[in-house]
């Protein structure tokens, strides 16, 4: 039971560093890599689409379970260490109220699947027409 807890309290941190790099992101302290980065990370983590869907087996959560925490890994790497302890700090004060979602990923990430499905029809007709 120990091993469930100690895992369960790495994914309450590591939804609060999520929060803790979206606030962040506004900081001019931050360099505008890590912002660039952050906002990838930040957009995929709060979308409610994954890129991988997660009814496929295995590979529908492996990227939940390994794109976000790289990400997040590198970014507390890129942003100053007193930006990072500042915002963890609200991240933490704010943990009880929802989570932002972000809407504009979604829109994102749906055109680019809906863009993979045209381009396969489209490849599909093109190889039936011969």
């Amino acid at each position: 039971m120990k091993r469930f807890e100690r895992w369960m309290r790495h994914a309450q941190r590591l939804k609060q560093d999520v929060y803790a790099v979206y606030l962040a992101y506004k900081d001019p302290r931050v360099p505008w890599y890590a912002k660039f980065l952050a906002v990838c990370v930040v957009a995929y983590a709060l979308s409610p689409i994954d890129l991988i869907p997660d009814p496929i087996p295995i590979l529908g959560h492996l990227d939940d379970l390994i794109l976000i925490p790289l990400g997040i890994c590198l970014l507390t790497k890129m942003i100053p260490d007193e930006v990072m302890i500042e915002y963890r700090e609200k991240a933490r004060a704010m943990a009880i109220q929802n989570k932002p979602t972000n809407w504009i990923a979604a829109v994102v990430i749906i055109t680019i699947w809906i863009l993979v499905a045209v381009l396969i029809v489209r490849y599909l007709l093109r190889i039936f027409r011969c």
